[in-house]
Order: C-alpha cells, then structure tokens, then sequence
C-alpha cells in the first residue's frame, strides 16, 4: 500500500503535466469572440478606476461579470503589461498580437494549476475500497483522468477561450472539502466562486439544503430523519457571516458608489432571447424545433398564412429574440418557474434521504442538468456543471457511469459547432474520440462484474452520433441545401443532443426518487 501511495503520486503527476503540455500545443488555434473580450477587460480594470468599470461601454463586450472576476482580471492586467502594454488600451479593439495571444494563453494554462489542485482533493475523496492490482484500474486514477483531460474543458478553455478551468476548480475543491465534512472551508469556496461567476447559482440550492441539513443540524435520529432538536444557531450564524461577508466584499464597493443596480443590470441582461445562438440541447430546443416542424406542416396544409409568419431565421451570430408561431412565446419568468419546479424533487431527496456527500452530488447535478434544461439563454457549454460533478459519481456507482457516458458523450458532442473552422475538425473529433474511448473502456472495466453499462438502444442512440457528424461537415457543405438552409446542421445537432441530455436527466432522477437507503446507512 506505501509504495503504492508513493507511486501514487507519481501518475497524478504525470497526468496534470501531460494535459498541460497538451494545453501548450493549442495556443495557435482558433479562438473566438471571447478571446476579445477578455482582452477589453483587462484593459478596463487596468486604466479606469472601479467607479467606471460597469459603465464602460466602447467594445460591445461589456464587463458583465461579478466583481471578483473583474479583480480577477485588474490582477492579471499587472503581467500583461510586461508582454505587450499594447492590449491594455481599451480603443485597441479586436487586437491580437502574437504578445496578446501568448499571454492570454499562458493565463489559462496557469490559473488551471487550481482545477489541478481540486481534481487532487477530489480524489482523495473517492474511497478506492476496490484494491485494484493495476494502477489504471483504480477508481481514482480513472476520476482523475475524466477530469483533467475533460474534452469540453479543454476544448471550451484552451480553443474557443474561458476561464472555467480555474472556476470549476473552486467548484471541485468546495466539494472535496464538504466531501471532508470541512464545511465552513467549502461555503467559503463557493460564496467566493459565486462572485466569480454568477452561472453558479443554478447549483446553490444543492449547497444550501445540504449544509442546512449536515451542518447546521448535527445529529439524526435512529431511523435517519431529521433530530430537530439538535440544531446548532451558531453553525447558522457562522454561515451567514460567511456569505455576508463575501458578498460585502465584492459589492460592497459598488453599494457605497451607488452603483449596484448598474451591476445586477449587467449580470442579468433579460433582453437576450430565450435560446443562445447556437441552440444549448435542453428542453427549448426540442420546444423550438416543434414549433419550426409544426410551422411547415401548417404551410404545407395551408392551416397558416405565409404571409403573416415572421421572416426570422433563428440563427444569427449575435444572441435575439425568436419568434414563435404556432406554440405560445416563453417569457423568462415561465422558464424560472419551469426551473424552480424541475429542481425542487432533487431538493426534497437531499432533505428527505439523506446520504452524506453522494447525495449532496446527486443533487448538484440535478440541480445544473434542471437548470440547463429549463433556463433562459442556456449556453451549451453549461452542460460542464453537470458533466463534472457526475464525473465523480461515475467511478462509484455502476448506475450512474451509465448515466455519465450517455451525458458526456452527449453533451460533448454538442460543444462541437463552437468550433467551425476547418483545421480544428481532426483536433476536436479526435479529442473527443479519445476521451470518449477512454471513459467508455474504463469504466467498462471498473464495473465489468455488474451487467452491462448501456442497454442496446442507448448504445444505438450514440453510435447514431457518428453518421449525424459525417452529414454536418462534409455531406451537407456539398449540398444546395447549405445556401437556403444554413441552420440546419445546428438544429440537427441541437435536437439530436437534446434527447439524450433529457433521456440522461430523466434517468438520473428516476434512479435518484427510487432509490432505497439502507437502514445501516441510515443510522450513521
């Protein structure tokens, strides 16, 4: 077992140093529009002073972050200087020196040593009760693998251009320590992640109920249900004081300059349309594709008259309204309800049956997959809220690696029309082939004593992905269709993902409702 730990060590390693060489290797490709925008707010904390950062509004890319992140980038905008002074002039629009590229590069590469770090507590956490005789059979190097060499991480930060490695590794190390029952350390992590970020609080009701439930009541009775008695005011206390004073740390600058319905008015922008721009696999996008095929059947029966039907075709570039015309329009207070009620049942478990960290897991995922399902201009790259924390219970549970493949592989695919240009097709099919043969054969082999992960028409459903792929790059270019119906590759693409996010999200919440809690596990 020593030496095995101390080799241990070894293989993490050799793993994180691996990825980041990968990393490296993506600096020249693509990158989009995000790419400008971080480079206009580094420019922006760095010459104006903080009264000005949420009214500056020379690029279109205005700072619509929370403020920790603009700190975020005011700290980085003190190493770019050294690389090329040039980027930090806020009219120098859309400028890419090679001085730019290699540092804006190199900032996400290095603020990912914190999602290292996190996916190494993580990993401490997984009990590896299964004594596997090869390392790469051991429940905690395959977690390790899923989350470093992440296909949507690497391509969404490292090609297309973000920071979630370095958010997500807030996230994951707010996990492990609640997984370490440090609790006040993991409510610290995640109050600071929500100022860095605000998408994260699609997953605050998982945090809330389970610290309410692990840390503010401290003991259960013999049958596992709720000893009311032992609540502890002071654990409460220390809680809100937490959150209170994160939040008076980020905002409270902002408060004192008046200025704070100027940030909430950045943070929540409700006049972007219901679906994102290219459509996220959720719920809306099978509401929209009904309504689209439900159009033309009226046309072609002549239910409707073409000459009242709106001329919008639903794909452009910048986000906007999509007209509905046959199904009732969606406002953003009906998808908020939608949410609310589809995220409730998963709350009601982490009450109801506890069990400790799993459930807590099963809850954060239900939580994302909820609100991806439902909410209001969803980017497709939210799906990685859910992807990752599952991630976790994948190397556990056999049920939930069946869940898992069927979700990423998905979801993974879904990430492809971010990259449309020509030489990132081999890099981001043969990224994914390889993180996707890699998920599959080895949870296959962590779980080869329990039947079969998938059962046959799942494994059809993915298989189907690679004849889809095939029609969206290269048989539909060649066609005619491409120059009368150019959002169709997308809505294909959108439509075919959404059913098996949903078929993902239905199974986890039906294994998750039904699911008996043992009566040892109860007592505990």
């Amino acid at each position: 077992g020593a030496a095995m730990a101390a080799g241990g060590r070894g293989w993490f390693r050799a793993l994180a140093l691996g990825v980041s060489f990968l990393k490296g290797l993506l600096i020249p490709a693509y990158y989009s529009t995000d790419f400008e925008v971080h480079r206009n707010w580094l420019a922006i904390t760095h010459n104006l002073p903080l009264s000005q950062w949420y009214y500056e509004a020379t690029s279109e890319w205005t700072l619509d972050y929370p403020p920790f992140f603009a700190w975020f980038e005011y700290a980085l905008s003190h190493v770019a200087k050294y690389f090329d002074p040039q980027m930090l002039v806020i009219e120098n629009l859309n400028y890419t020196s090679h001085a730019t590229i290699f540092f804006q590069r190199l900032s996400v590469i290095f603020t990912d040593i914190l999602f290292i770090y996190a996916v190494h507590e993580c990993c401490r956490c997984v009990n590896g009760k299964r004594a596997a005789k090869d390392i790469l059979e051991k429940p905690t190097f395959i977690l390790a693998v899923l989350l470093l060499w992440n296909f949507g991480l690497l391509i969404v930060d490292h090609i297309h251009f973000q920071y979630n490695g370095f958010l997500f590794g807030l996230m994951l190390l707010s996990v492990a320590r609640l997984c370490q029952k440090r609790y006040l350390e993991g409510a610290l992590l995640f109050a600071v992640l929500l100022h860095f970020k605000h998408i994260y609080m699609y997953v605050a009701p998982a945090y809330g109920i389970y610290l309410l439930r692990s840390y503010c009541f401290t003991a259960n009775n013999a049958d596992g249900s709720l000893k009311w008695r032992s609540f502890s005011f002071l654990h409460l206390t220390l809680l809100g004081l937490i959150v209170c004073l994160v939040s008076a740390l980020s905002l409270g600058p902002f408060l004192v300059l008046g200025q704070l319905p100027q940030v909430i008015s950045r943070l929540f922008p409700f006049k972007r349309g219901l679906c994102h721009a290219y459509w996220a696999p959720n719920f809306w996008a099978l509401y929209n594709a009904m309504d689209k095929a439900l159009t033309i059947l009226g046309l072609k029966c002549n239910f409707l008259d073409h000459t009242k039907i709106p001329k919008a075709s639903m794909t452009g570039g910048l986000v906007q309204e999509f007209q509905h015309t046959v199904l009732p329009s969606v406002t953003p207070l009906a998808t908020l309800i939608c949410t609310l009620i589809a995220i409730l049942p998963s709350v009601f478990c982490l009450w109801f049956k506890p069990q400790g960290p799993r459930g807590f897991l099963q809850c954060l995922v239900l939580c994302a997959l909820s609100s991806f399902m439902f909410g209001w201009h969803v980017h497709e790259k939210a799906i990685l809220l859910a992807i990752l924390p599952l991630s976790l219970l994948s190397v556990q549970r056999a049920k939930d690696a069946g869940i898992y493949l069927i979700l990423t592989t998905t979801g993974h695919f879904s990430l492809f029309p971010l990259l449309f240009t020509p030489p990132e097709l081999p890099i981001k099919i043969l990224l994914m082939l390889l993180f996707t043969v890699y998920s599959f054969s080895s949870l296959k082999s962590l779980f080869r004593r329990e039947k079969p992960l998938l059962n046959w028409l799942e494994t059809i459903y993915l298989i189907q992905l690679v004849p889809l792929e095939i029609f969206c790059e290269i048989v539909f270019p060649l066609t005619s269709w491409k120059w009368h119906f150019p959002f169709v590759p997308l809505l294909l693409t959108s439509v075919y993902c959404a059913l098996g996010v949903t078929y993902a999200w239905l199974k986890l919440y039906v294994s998750v409702l039904t699911e008996r809690i043992p009566v040892r596990q109860k007592a505990e």
